[in-house]
């Protein structure tokens, strides 16, 4: 994470239309985060794992979008998603580091998919009917 000093979210906008949360924090830094993005990088123990070789890798989530965030306390929010995904705590910390280094990540995160031939798309069902 970043060694910076730690900054506070002052804004939150999330656009339905764009899933995107549009963040402002007390530096005027203003960044822009996918909600596939924190779906596929939400800091709970269901993705990350609970120590270093135990996160989850997230597929399947490019159409993912965001139903419902809370504050919590003065430090972080919970974000709810539309595939029922609601566990782990934003923290500002949490959101700077990931806005700041968004691009690293991302590429970490499409180099993971390709390895494991896995696809940001969301899985199709085909069912067969039988007149």
């Amino acid at each position: 994470m970043s060694t910076a000093k730690e900054h506070r979210v002052t804004q939150l906008h999330y656009s339905r239309s764009r899933r995107l949360l549009q963040l402002t924090f007390d530096d005027d830094a203003e960044f822009a985060l996918s909600a596939e993005f924190l779906r596929v990088f939400s800091p709970s123990a269901e993705v990350r794992g609970h120590g270093p070789g135990q996160e989850t890798l997230q597929a399947g989530k490019s159409s993912v979008a965001i139903t419902r965030i809370d504050p919590v306390g003065h430090y972080a929010v919970q974000i709810t998603f539309d595939d029922g995904h609601d566990s782990g705590l934003y923290s500002w910390r949490y959101l700077r580091d990931l806005a700041e280094r968004q691009d690293h990540y991302w590429q970490i995160y499409l180099k993971k998919l390709a390895a494991e031939g896995k696809s940001r798309d969301p899985e199709l069902q085909v069912l067969h009917f039988e007149p």
